[in-house]
């Protein structure tokens, strides 16, 4: 599976070692940046890295920021882009099985590189569900310009 990558600084740290544990799991990882700790601007990677996702030249999307919340907002103006905030496994399953999530926001202030790494390798493998849940994606997709 390809991945688009991206964070800002305060999501560097966590991105850093997702990125290689994904790697080392096999998956072909694209890191959109940023690529130091030194304060930036979100936008200009997370709106990057969901544009990739948007045009198919990757599959899924891992952003990450402090709370994530900023990430998923931009990479969510993207046209064709369902990124959920994740804080739980829980979340993390049910943005997949029932919203398709294509890409995944993260806060590194929100959770422990455990917790972060586990919501990954859940939210990687769990598949959509389909049925009444495609028919509800259908309608949003129907309402975005």
């Amino acid at each position: 599976m390809k991945i688009a990558m991206a964070s800002d600084h305060a999501g560097f740290s966590y991105k850093e070692q997702i990125k290689t544990v994904l790697i080392e799991q096999g998956y072909e990882v694209h890191d959109f940046g940023t690529y130091s700790a030194e304060a930036c601007d979100y936008p200009d990677f997370i709106w990057p890295a969901a544009e990739a996702v948007a045009a198919g030249e990757f599959e899924r999307g891992i952003v990450l920021g402090g709370s994530g919340n900023g990430e998923a907002m931009v990479a969510n103006k993207v046209k064709g882009i369902r990124c959920a905030v994740c804080w739980d496994l829980r979340s993390a399953r049910l943005s997949r099985e029932q919203n398709d999530a294509n890409m995944l926001s993260l806060g590194e202030r929100m959770m422990s590189t455990h917790e972060a790494l586990e919501i990954v390798e859940l939210w990687l493998k769990t598949p959509f569900e389909g049925g009444r849940h495609a028919v509800r994606l259908e309608k949003m997709h129907k309402q975005q310009p």
